[in-house]
């Protein structure tokens, strides 16, 4: 591969929004070069590519930077579109997939980060809108397969990335996705089947080692 064709993902491992750019870039077989960040100490490189928001992961592809999962995501796609359709063709199907996809960054995120703040209150109200959120994902899924269908697409690759997290902080704070959400725990444990997603999720007992950390826990 010449330089000029080359791959090169900035990334922090326990990133969900590192894991989205590594799930759809395993789920379109591309090699790449991935470069491990260090956040608290940025590289000048990272610093180079994405000198708006300084943040992982960013894609860089012959040379140019790509930033923002979602954003990567779709690019991704739309460069390497012969293999494995990460978004419909048809554009109100397409158009819908984006908008589930920035719902969770929306509300699915921005509720687990409610939870993981030290405050009581933030925290209740986050648990509430998390379980409100992720019940309203479980109706769009609906008996599908994957939010993709039968084949697991962008929906699937921006949420599935936080399944680890809010797994692990049922083990901190008193919150029952399993028992609110059980096609969504089915649905996470479908696309954990496929090798695209395992390899690219950390493995549970790091994620717990983290949260520890996150909710002050020694």
């Amino acid at each position: 591969m010449s330089m000029a064709e080359e791959v090169v993902l900035l990334d922090f491992w326990p990133s969900p929004f590192g894991m989205r750019v590594r799930i759809a870039l395993a789920e379109k077989g591309i090699k790449y070069e991935r470069k491990e960040e260090n956040l608290r100490n940025k590289s000048s490189l990272l610093l180079q590519m994405n000198p708006v928001h300084k943040k992982i992961p960013v894609l860089i592809h012959k040379g140019k930077p790509i930033c923002e999962s979602l954003i990567v995501v779709q690019y991704i796609e739309e460069v390497w579109n012969d293999t494995n359709p990460l978004l419909p063709s048809h554009p109100y199907q397409r158009a819908q997939a984006i908008f589930w996809a920035d719902y969770v960054d929306m509300k699915i995120i921005n509720n687990l980060e409610k939870i993981s703040t030290p405050k009581g209150e933030e925290r209740e109200v986050g648990k509430k809108e998390l379980i409100e959120g992720l019940k309203l994902l479980e109706e769009e899924l609906g008996d599908k397969t994957y939010f993709g269908g039968d084949n697991l697409g962008f929906v699937d690759i921006a949420l599935v990335p936080l399944y680890p997290w809010w797994k692990s902080f049922e083990t901190f704070v008193t919150l029952n996705i399993d028992g609110e959400c059980p096609k969504l725990t089915a649905w996470a444990k479908r696309c954990l089947q496929k090798e695209s997603v395992a390899k690219n999720l950390p493995g549970e007992q790091k994620v717990i080692e983290l949260t520890r950390k996150i909710f002050g826990i020694e």
